[in-house]
């Protein structure tokens, strides 16, 4: 376990230098930052003072190794547009992304797995036909859509939830959180379901396909002439060997919802780490892009370690693969 650990970090390691370069890469020919900041009417000498203070005017080996130092401290320099460090701005917005994250996967995982079953299991019912032409609803719409829908819906024409922003919030040390009060949970309900209806009809169907080839199986066939009791056989036997496939799907979700809430966080205005993107994209500030990206490929990595060490707990058969290579 313990070298098959280190191999993933050291794998890691590898694919985020790799992201590091196409980032800072790509992101030096989006714009020029220098034109952003001091506009049409500075005067050349201004525009070479400032390239030469931001430390543009250096071999692009040398910027880049620079960024490299830094990022492996956690630091991503300054942001050209508000001159404050790039670790700072993320931190201040990384708790409204991480809340709304957190919220949306949560919603996907309890509410899609359990329709996921019942389809399953109620194969030619009403309820489940219902299901699964909702979650066809949930695939082909864009996510834009989805949410610009319900604040029409619940905030122009009912007047039930607020439409932006993230409500009031509570400071624990440096992180703040909405979970605790009201108004803050009534910010995050339309964001949340707009973040996760994607998912949650992801998670449903792959729940409701690996559980009908179960059910087809020879064990279950056997589990049956054994005279378990249905519940036995779905949710002791069935529904556990499903949940192999649903860990990966889930865990990759989970980083999928990080990286893809930007257009969630700017439909609704929700001042989290993909609303500073997109504002920094704008104004082509490349430290806080580059160190987006940076931060999101961190995030799938770590989710993917994650994952591939969940499968020895809820997968027997890789513990005795793994035991007998080992003899």
């Amino acid at each position: 376990m313990l070298a098959f650990v280190i191999r993933r970090l050291m794998q890691a390691s590898a694919v985020m230098l790799v992201v590091a370069f196409i980032a800072f890469s790509l992101f030096q020919y989006v714009g020029d930052p220098v034109m952003a900041l001091v506009g049409q009417d500075a005067t050349p000498e201004q525009r070479e003072q400032l390239r030469t203070d931001l430390g543009l005017d250096r071999p692009f080996y040398v910027q880049f190794g620079h960024f490299v130092s830094n990022a492996a401290r956690g630091e991503f320099g300054l942001s050209y547009r508000q001159g404050r460090k790039v670790s700072s701005l993320i931190r201040e917005r990384m708790p409204a992304t991480l809340e709304l994250s957190f919220a949306a996967a949560a919603l996907a995982l309890f509410v899609g797995v359990p329709m996921g079953v019942y389809t399953a299991l109620r194969r030619r019912g009403l309820l489940s036909n219902v299901f699964l032409a909702l979650s066809l609803i949930g695939v082909s719409l864009p996510t834009f859509l989805i949410g610009i829908l319900l604040i029409l819906v619940f905030a122009v024409m009912l007047g039930w939830l607020p439409s932006f922003g993230r409500g009031e919030t509570v400071s624990i040390g440096w992180w703040t959180s909405g979970y605790f009060t009201t108004d803050g949970w009534l910010h995050l309900i339309l964001p949340a379901i707009t973040l996760c209806l994607f998912q949650m009809t992801l998670i449903m169907r792959l729940v409701r396909s690996e559980m009908l080839e179960v059910l087809r199986t020879d064990y279950i066939k056997f589990a049956r002439a054994r005279g378990l009791s249905d519940r036995a056989v779905h949710f002791g036997h069935a529904l556990k060997n499903t949940l192999v496939p649903v860990i990966t799907i889930a865990g990759l979700q989970l980083g999928a919802i990080i990286a893809f809430a930007i257009i969630t966080e700017t439909v609704f205005q929700w001042p989290g780490m993909g609303l500073l993107f997109i504002q920094a994209v704008q104004v082509a500030d490349i430290p806080i892009m580059a160190a987006y990206l940076c931060l999101i490929a961190l995030v799938f990595v770590v989710i993917n370690l994650i994952v591939d060490l969940l499968y020895f707990a809820v997968d027997p058969r890789l513990r005795a693969d793994r035991a007998a290579g080992a003899h």
